[in-house]
């Protein structure tokens, strides 16, 4: 599943086509994403300029001059950039053309992702009760360890909870955790103000990396140009269950947990 540092890689490469020009039609080949995609969509987005392209966790939304689409990539979805007119290949449900030539596609195989649309997108349901962003300042260790005081969940779980913070999913929160030498299965409550302190600073570290390497591809992830991540190869922990620990050659063990497969070394993190 695309996760926050594949859907900002999908900002910065669509934003700069996208702002600033107008759509000339929305052509929608299959409604049934994981809420249909609204009826009027073409009419209520075409002819209207772009004003600009953010992403509120890890929801895109793209505002035009009255209204916003906001856009999910659900777990095997991407947008990308092509020629108005390309042909369709399967998957491919809706296409973004604009007046420069260029259209936004949208493809989904699992068509698990959505495209809605709002006139108010920041207090739209799916966005009003989400956390601060994890690269701002509204989010740090001490926020950290204010919210897990009395909670018994697994501190992994507890910092993937978007009420917590937002776009800390498996891949990141795993490495993470093993920056920080925290093992996954700790209790939230029973970790010190210190140690959330370095792992705040290990979440915006390494979302911050991956963002810039242009995200994690591990099956079906490409940014808005078209080209996949390359953090998968400064991955650590994430996927390597039964592997030896790249700092102390530990056997990296697996356990699920709030249902996520979760990897960690006994050693490393304690």
């Amino acid at each position: 599943m695309p996760e926050l540092p594949e859907v900002e890689t999908t900002r910065r490469g669509i934003a700069p086509h996208l702002e600033g020009q107008r759509v000339s039609r929305v052509v929608v080949r299959e409604r049934r994403l994981r809420w249909p995609i609204p009826e009027d969509l073409d009419v209520r987005l075409s002819g209207q300029r772009i004003v600009l392209v953010e992403r509120r966790a890890k929801y895109l939304l793209i505002n035009a001059e009255v209204g916003t689409l906001i856009s999910h990539l659900g777990m095997s979805g991407n947008l990308r950039l092509v020629e108005v007119g390309m042909p369709a290949a399967k998957h491919e449900h809706v296409d973004i053309e604009l007046e420069s030539g260029l259209a936004l596609r949208y493809t989904d195989p699992r068509r698990f992702g959505a495209m809605l649309w709002s006139l108010d997108p920041h207090n739209h349901e799916l966005l009003i009760r989400l956390g601060p962003e994890p690269l701002t300042d509204l989010f740090d260790g001490e926020r950290l360890f204010q919210l897990s005081r009395g909670r018994s969940m697994a501190v992994k779980p507890f910092i993937m909870d978007n009420a917590v913070v937002v776009g800390v999913g498996n891949i990141y929160a795993t490495e993470a955790l093993f920056a920080a030498g925290i093992d996954p299965r700790r209790e939230a409550k029973g970790i010190s103000r210190g140690r959330y302190l370095k792992l705040a600073i290990e979440i915006k570290r390494i979302l911050a990396a991956a963002i810039e390497r242009g995200g994690t591809t591990l099956r079906d992830f490409i940014g808005g140009d078209g080209q996949p991540g390359y953090f998968q190869q400064e991955l650590f922990v994430y996927g390597r269950g039964g592997e030896a620990c790249k700092v102390c050659g530990t056997e990296l063990r697996s356990v699920t947990l709030g249902q996520r497969a979760s990897v960690f070394c006994p050693r490393c993190q304690s």
